[in-house]
């Protein structure tokens, strides 16, 4: 059986072509020279106007058999979360084993609540516990949430990884790469099996705060009652209960989480799926919600802090990542972590990667980008995330 080698390398040079060759004798270099078979790049929007000749040029110098990329306000590599200024970060597995599916996703609409989506290989005969999806996305053309819930017919646990373009402001400006090409909408994607193996770990930005509610009147976006009161009186309860800091940030930037296992009666932060509130409905004393809920389901408000992110962080690694491999290049990190994060959340520089190596290593190969929404698998279903970082880890397949 192949032994997989993973590499990632970093350039911060203000001149794309001199970036790119620097990056690439990196990761061939950490590569041992071998030819990568999965080539993945992370480019900031300070190099924007040469977009459409990366992927070619970086064909060109690497030669990967799959290139997959995304543009992105910051990219993460060689222990670093480079924010405002111009990076390029690549990352590279070789393994010969490995089976590989490219793909280019297109969403049209069939009416005003219908979509229909192209491009999405044959998933029948994958194994979830064998296979995984790396999806890069474009937030102003494709519906990455509604893409996940209906992929999850498609293919039932099967994981999927990856993250929205960032960094531009209308549509057309973020870039998406598959091949020696350069895409504009839509979604890209590929589909691994055999040779490694994906180990998600997923982390939110979010903790419980009051006590949990169940669900007893609401359907979609609209909460109408928790605990047979009125949605909006529950959270004025909350809210009367909480400490002043908590209150603060409670009315500041609202959360309802809603648990995975309804019976359970302690819960984690990761015991829930964040939907934010986007408002009140008066006349029906409603939350609406970014979401989905449904009666019976428990809920719990939450809020947002950089404590609790970084422990949450630690939390997950620690339970879900591994041990550190006994080969630092036989195993790969994608960190995809929201562009929410990082010197906008915490005072410590490189937070989120800092606390990837320190469970996996320092000189595991890592490298991700900022993202515009976060892709990873919670409660054995795969949803689009924001204020998450969502981590994969690869390594060899096991036989």
């Amino acid at each position: 059986m192949d032994t997989p080698r993973f590499a990632s390398a970093l350039s911060t040079r203000h001149d794309l072509q001199l970036a790119l060759r620097e990056a690439a004798a990196a990761l061939s270099a950490g590569l041992d020279g071998r030819t990568p078979d999965l080539l993945l790049a992370f480019v900031t929007q300070e190099h924007a106007a040469e977009f459409d000749e990366l992927a070619a040029r970086l064909g060109d110098l690497c030669g990967a058999r799959v290139l997959l990329g995304v543009s992105a306000q910051s990219v993460v590599a060689g222990g670093r979360e480079v924010e405002s200024e111009p990076a390029l970060a690549l990352w590279a597995v070789a393994c010969d084993d490995m089976v590989m599916t490219p793909f280019r996703l297109e969403a049209h609409r069939l009416s005003p609540t219908e979509l229909e989506y192209t491009g999405l290989p044959d998933l029948s005969d994958e194994d979830p516990r064998h296979s995984s999806l790396i999806l890069l996305g474009d937030p102003y053309s494709f519906p990455m949430a509604d893409f996940l819930d209906g992929l999850e017919e498609h293919a039932p646990g099967l994981p999927a990884v990856g993250g929205m373009a960032s960094g531009g402001g209308a549509a057309g400006e973020n870039a998406l790469f598959l091949g020696s090409r350069r895409v504009s909408s839509g979604a890209v994607g590929v589909l691994l099996s055999g040779g490694i193996e994906l180990a998600p770990v997923l982390s939110q930005a979010y903790r419980p705060v009051g006590e949990p509610w169940v669900v007893t009147d609401g359907q979609g976006s609209l909460v109408k009652k928790l605990g047979g009161r009125p949605a909006t009186e529950a959270m004025m309860k909350t809210l009367e209960e909480l400490s002043t800091p908590d209150r603060l940030l409670l009315q500041n930037g609202p959360i309802l989480g809603v648990a995975w296992n309804a019976n359970q009666t302690d819960f984690r932060p990761s015991d829930f799926l964040a939907h934010p509130i986007r408002g009140v409905a008066p006349q029906e004393d409603a939350v609406v919600v970014v979401g989905h809920v449904r009666r019976g389901q428990t809920v719990q408000f939450m809020v947002r802090d950089a404590k609790s992110a970084g422990a949450d962080l630690e939390h997950q690694l620690a339970a879900h990542a591994g041990p550190p491999p006994s080969d630092p290049r036989e195993a790969g990190v994608l960190l995809f972590t929201c562009n929410g994060r990082g010197a906008h959340m915490f005072v410590e520089p490189d937070h989120d990667v800092r606390r990837v190596k320190a469970q996996l290593g320092d000189d595991v190969p890592t490298a991700g980008f900022f993202a515009m929404g976060e892709i990873g698998p919670v409660g054995g279903r795969n949803h689009l995330h924001g204020f998450t970082a969502s981590v994969a880890v690869y390594r060899a397949a096991r036989s």
